[in-house]
């Protein structure tokens, strides 16, 4: 079965959204759907690697580092220049090759998700930081239940294919 998501728009934006949040996020919810729903389109695409099984589950490892990496006092903020470069690509690669599998221009697809990405990790981390402030709960609990939200959306996303 290969991959029909009813707009592509939609679900590169909710990728680029959840790279803002968490860096492989994005990486691994496109390669979950692009490895169960495989796409002539990306064939002969230096994106195929995106439909391999074995790069989602490495992303799939990579990610739950992530998770408890997030939660350290050493982690730099994701609004720190490296942390959004690589936000920034994670939400491009996720939306390039979800826009390559259903026929349109990688270009497009990687433009929506890497500008979405950075929005979101702006707005994400003020969110957060504001979130801890006002509520006095531990930046920690916070970062939990972030992660509950971007697993939680990226499951709903999984579920549009």
């Amino acid at each position: 079965m290969e991959l029909k998501p009813l707009n592509p728009v939609w679900q590169v934006i909710g990728l680029g959204t959840l790279a803002g949040m968490r860096t492989l996020s994005a990486p691994v919810i496109a390669t979950h759907m692009l490895s169960n729903n495989p796409s002539k389109k990306l064939q002969k695409s230096p994106l195929r690697f995106m439909q391999s099984t074995t790069v989602a589950a490495v992303l799939n490892v990579l990610s739950v580092t992530e998770l408890i990496a997030d939660k350290l006092p050493s982690t730099p903020n994701r609004i720190e220049p490296g942390g959004v470069a690589g936000r920034c690509l994670s939400g491009a690669l996720a939306g390039a090759s979800i826009y390559k599998a259903v026929g349109g221009k990688s270009l497009t697809g990687a433009l929506i998700g890497g500008a979405t990405a950075i929005a979101a990790t702006y707005g994400s981390y003020y969110l957060r930081k504001n979130i801890v402030k006002a509520n006095h709960i531990a930046d920690p609990l916070i970062g939990a239940a972030e992660d509950a939200l971007v697993i939680g959306a990226g499951f709903g996303l999984t579920k549009l294919v």
